[in-house]
């Protein structure tokens, strides 16, 4: 049958938190719907509407006016209202309309096109109760229905190229709708929490679905490896689908802080996803990202795509929680609270950051003496000053990054964060490395896209005099958090390059790292001992003026974590000559 076009009103509908509901009761909330439906039908026919089909909680319905589709839009909203008087806020079905004049592709019984998805967008932001007309309907009805109509401005709906000037129905003075109460949000759980809706299939073919759906399992799967993280399993998350939601309602309906919405766009052999994370309480956007790659091995696409994704998302949330924290309140801090705006000082990199971030640890210890993450990242801001040279007492300051180490060990369990910085705190103050690989091992088991726990299996490989290994595992830090400069990781990877003898590619790496972090001490010394070994003494002799004025220890005493003597003198030996020391 060949397709045609004609203009029509399109009005699309659906209830707003029908999978709160089907939660709550699933056999009388199907039946409601169906009452809903069935007193509908009359007033639908009334204003020469068409139901061209319907889909869970939703309907779509095509009119030959405008005026029609408004005048149904308000009648079906007052009915609502009516059905809805004496029900409990969190029991009522209540629809969401937008109506939109547009042009229309009419395939058999079915209406497509952009006039079709523009009328859905509209549903989409309209308020619990509420209906939301495009300017092209509001010019047909203007002045001819008893109806107001508030100016929304433009509005940059999903998947729709431009934005659309958007107008709210009101209806006339003494006949407004009945006010409708939305339902009570969920609380937030404690810790962070993320919904990942299911992506939308941009394709074109149904037969791609199979490969969205499986990608959003997939990056659900890699994010509830990440302990701290309360996900949304995917049953709750699917019932989304196909639908346009907004991300505000989402999270009030699942009692989250943050979505993570995406597409999946397939053009011939080739496959582009993208995704972008929402704070669910105020709309804004925290990250977007795209990846492309090939459908030859569906499975591992998949696979790399969300550990990438989760890779990237983790520190996303990280710091929009430090943020949060910090904007907040500064009475009545929690431990958790406490722990946040300590990583605020530490990431600092100085001296004074690591100091105050190690007192604000303490707090939070003293109110949580059992929370694991807290307890390493005490450790870590131990080995910090240690490694800086910035402790009056190295020997006490190793006993305690020791002691803090182990006892988050005892406290994280099986979370990868504190397994992985307590084996790399132990690794440097000289501990068994063989048991810190274990434990970085175990946690990159755990939690193969976090990147720390690369770079921190980096430095151990390091340690354990594996610079090529070491290398490859900074490397895989930085893709998967390709936003992060990760200084410490470019010098990691300068560090490779150094133990190989590769000076011009260590000294490139090690000048890197110091653009992007000035104020950590580790990597000049580096740099002097390679410019020394590269026979360039005036710039190794300016980098160590630099260092005098950083810290008091220029030259450590000793190195206890590089494990192979070979290493450690040749790093030594160099760092001496060109601080003008015998060697």
């Amino acid at each position: 049958m060949a397709s045609t076009r004609r203009l029509a009103a399109i009005l699309a509908a659906d209830i707003a938190g029908y999978s709160r509901l089907m939660g709550l009761d699933e056999v009388g909330t199907a039946r409601a719907l169906r009452e809903h439906r069935a007193t509908a039908d009359p007033l639908i026919a009334q204003h020469g509407g068409r139901v061209v089909k319907t889909a869970g909680d939703g309907m779509l319905i095509e009119f030959g006016s405008v005026v029609g589709a408004v005048e149904c839009a308000m009648g079906l909203q007052r009915l609502a209202a009516e059905r809805n008087a004496g029900t409990p806020a969190e029991r009522r079905m209540e629809w969401r309309i937008g109506v939109h004049l547009g042009d229309v592709l009419i395939e058999g019984e079915d209406i497509l096109g952009d006039g079709v998805n523009i009328a859905a967008r509209l549903e989409g932001i309209a308020e619990l109760g509420g209906i939301c007309i495009s300017e092209d309907a509001f010019r047909q009805v203007r002045g001819k229905i008893e109806a107001e109509f508030a100016d929304m401005g433009e509005q940059s709906l999903k998947n729709i190229a431009r934005p659309l000037r958007v107008y709210r129905v009101e209806l006339a003075a003494g006949t407004k709708l009945q006010a409708v109460t939305p339902p009570p949000a969920l609380p937030l759980p404690d810790k962070p929490s993320i919904a990942v809706l299911p992506f939308a299939n941009m394709s074109g073919d149904p037969e791609q679905d199979y490969f969205a759906d499986g990608m959003v399992e997939e990056i659900i799967t890699a994010l509830s490896r990440i302990r701290w993280l309360f996900v949304i399993a995917r049953n709750s998350t699917f019932t989304y689908k196909g639908k346009a939601v907004d991300v505000k309602q989402v999270g009030r309906e699942l009692g989250v802080r943050y979505v993570l919405e995406g597409s999946v766009r397939k053009g011939g052999n080739r496959v582009r996803i993208t995704a972008q994370l929402i704070d669910a309480t105020n709309g804004a956007h925290l990250w977007a990202d795209r990846f492309d790659g090939s459908l030859e091995d569906v499975f591992e696409l998949q696979d790399n795509v969300a550990i990438s994704a989760a890779g990237i998302i983790e520190p996303a949330l990280r710091a929009a929680e430090i943020q949060r924290s910090v904007n907040g309140k500064t009475s009545d801090l929690t431990a958790y609270d406490l722990y946040l705006r300590a990583l605020q000082k530490r990431f600092s990199w100085g001296r004074a950051g690591y100091s105050q971030a190690l007192d604000l640890f303490r707090q939070a210890l003293e109110r949580d003496p059992y929370h694991g993450a807290a307890l390493s990242e005490a450790a870590f801001c131990h080995q910090a000053l240690h490694a800086a040279g910035w402790t009056e007492d190295p020997e006490t300051n190793r006993r305690q990054g020791i002691e803090l180490a182990q006892r988050a060990l005892g406290c994280g369990g099986d979370d990868a964060e504190t397994l992985g910085r307590a084996a790399y705190v132990l690794a440097y103050f000289g501990e068994d490395i063989d048991v810190a690989l274990t434990l970085i091992e175990r946690s990159l088991g755990l939690t193969p896209s976090f990147a720390r726990g690369w770079h921190w299996s980096g430095w151990l490989k390091l340690w354990a005099g594996q610079p090529e290994t070491a290398i490859e595992h900074f490397e895989r830090a930085l893709r998967l958090n390709p936003r992060d400069p990760a200084p410490a990781s470019l010098m990691g990877i300068g560090l490779g390059h150094f133990f190989t003898r590769r000076f011009e590619d260590a000294r490139s790496m090690l000048l890197r790292s110091l653009r992007e972090q000035p104020e950590w001490v580790p990597p000049y010394r580096f740099l002097a001992s390679c410019y020394a070994h590269m026979g360039r003494l005036n710039e190794a002799r300016e980098i160590v003026e630099q260092l005098r004025d950083m810290t008091p220890v220029v030259v450590p005493g000793a190195a206890p974590q590089w494990r192979r003597p070979e290493l450690r003198d040749f790093y030594l030996s160099g760092l001496r000559l060109a601080a003008g020391e015998a060697t």
